[in-house]
C-alpha cells in the first residue's frame, strides 16, 4: 500500500501545481492556418524536444509519458494538459499514451517547428492524410521507453514508416564516448584494484576482472 500512498501524494501536489501554472502561464495563440493535416510538429521542452502529428482543427496527436492513468480513472483529470511533473513520473513508471491535445497544450508555450525532420530523414514522407491516419490508429495507452519507444519513434513511424529516434541515437553516442574512453579504462582499473585490495581478494577471481574489464574498455575506446 505504501507505493500507492506515495503516488497519491504526488497526485495531490501535481493537481495543485497544474492549477497554479494555468493561472501564471501566458496563453500563446498559434495560427492554425500554418499547419496541414499530417505535418510533423516539434517543440523544445524542459530536457528534450517533443514531437507530434497535426491532425487538423487545432488537434495534435502525440505520445507523452503520464503518471495520471496509474492514479485515477477520472476522464476530466486525464484529459487536462500533461505537466512536467506528470511527465517525469510517467517516464519513471514507463507509462504513456498517444493522445490528442490542442496546439496550445501540445506546445506548452514554445515555438513550433514544422516538418523539420524532412531535412534529416533519408526516407521520403507519406502523404499528409496517410500520416494522420497512421497517427490516429495508434491512439491509446502504450508502454514507454526513454531509449526504445518515445514520442520521436512514434512520429517518425507515422510520417516515414520507420521507428527511430535521433535524440536517442545522439544520447547513446555520447554515453558510449564517455564510457568507452581511455580515461574510463584507467578509472575502472584503479577502481578494480581498490576493491580487490579493500576486500582482500588477491586471488585469481579478483585479478581477472581487474585486468579484463579495463582491457575491454581500452579496446573499445
Amino acid at each position: 500500500m505504501f507505493p500507492l500512498q506515495f503516488l497519491s501524494l504526488f497526485y495531490i501536489a501535481m493537481a495543485t501545481d497544474f492549477e497554479d501554472k494555468k493561472k501564471q502561464q501566458q496563453v500563446v495563440q498559434y495560427d492554425i492556418s500554418m499547419y496541414n493535416r499530417g505535418d510533423l510538429l516539434e517543440v523544445p521542452r524542459t530536457l528534450f524536444t517533443h514531437f507530434g502529428i497535426y491532425l487538423g482543427n487545432n488537434r495534435v496527436a502525440h505520445l507523452i509519458p503520464d503518471i495520471m492513468p496509474v492514479l485515477t480513472t477520472d476522464k476530466n483529470v486525464l484529459e487536462k494538459m500533461v505537466t512536467n511533473n506528470r511527465l517525469i513520473l510517467g517516464v519513471i513508471a514507463k507509462k504513456a499514451s498517444v493522445r490528442v491535445d490542442s496546439l496550445e497544450d501540445f506546445a506548452y508555450g514554445a515555438e513550433i517547428l514544422v516538418n523539420h525532420m524532412d531535412k534529416v530523414c533519408s526516407r521520403s514522407p507519406f502523404e499528409g492524410e496517410e500520416v494522420a491516419k497512421r497517427a490516429e490508429k495508434l491512439l491509446g495507452s502504450v508502454v514507454y521507453s526513454l531509449l526504445w519507444y518515445n514520442c520521436e519513434h512514434y512520429v517518425i513511424y507515422c510520417r516515414y514508416g520507420t521507428s527511430m529516434s535521433f535524440q536517442t541515437y545522439q544520447f547513446c553516442k555520447a554515453v558510449r564516448k564517455i564510457a568507452c574512453s581511455k580515461t574510463s579504462s584507467l578509472l575502472s582499473f584503479l577502481l578494480c584494484l581498490f576493491i580487490m585490495f579493500y576486500m582482500e581478494s588477491v586471488s585469481i577471481f579478483g585479478i581477472l576482472p581487474t585486468l579484463i574489464i579495463p582491457f575491454i574498455i581500452w579496446m573499445a575506446s
